[in-house]
């Protein structure tokens, strides 16, 4: 396999767009529950996370391609912290590439991205989604909470201090 490299999505074109769906699509087969109502929800949810997360927009390229991409936001209210925390979008690895650390890689460089920023991090995976499930809580997410088919999953991060940003 060529080369992993992480970085952040540049730009959000067209051609980058029906790639990101095709991958979206492709994460959620068998899972159609967790997945939304098909490529005109995923074109919209994928415009949403790049409005919202474009600094933790970060994609997976194998060569020229883009194996899976992670959305990390460090500016989420949550309702049920009260406060703003880091949060998880959404995380997808194209499924002929997994296996091969690559979500892992992606993993780590939106923990380091939101360490920067926050303390706390959530996400919300399907519950039936055990792979998921198991993969989060190898990283120290603890599952906190439950709204219909949907885990609330929260990670406390050690945060780093004396960046510019602050």
């Amino acid at each position: 396999m060529a080369k992993v490299k992480i970085e952040r999505l540049p730009k959000l074109d067209q051609e980058t767009l029906e790639r990101l769906i095709e991958i979206y699509m492709r994460g959620y087969e068998g899972m159609r529950e967790y997945g939304g109502e098909g490529e005109s929800y995923a074109k919209r949810y994928l415009r949403w996370c790049w409005n919202k997360a474009k600094d933790g927009f970060f994609i997976a390229k194998v060569g020229d391609e883009i194996a899976g991409f992670i959305v990390c936001d460090a500016d989420w209210y949550s309702k049920y912290e009260g406060r703003t925390v880091g949060a998880i979008h959404e995380f997808v690895l194209d499924k002929k590439f997994q296996g091969h650390g690559i979500g892992h890689k992606l993993m780590e460089r939106c923990l380091e991205y939101l360490a920067e920023r926050t303390d706390r991090v959530e996400l919300w995976v399907g519950e039936k989604n055990e792979g998921a499930i198991r993969f989060y809580e190898n990283y120290g997410f603890k599952k906190v909470g439950q709204s219909g088919i949907w885990v609330r999953m929260v990670k406390d991060l050690k945060r780093k201090e004396g960046n510019a940003s602050e």
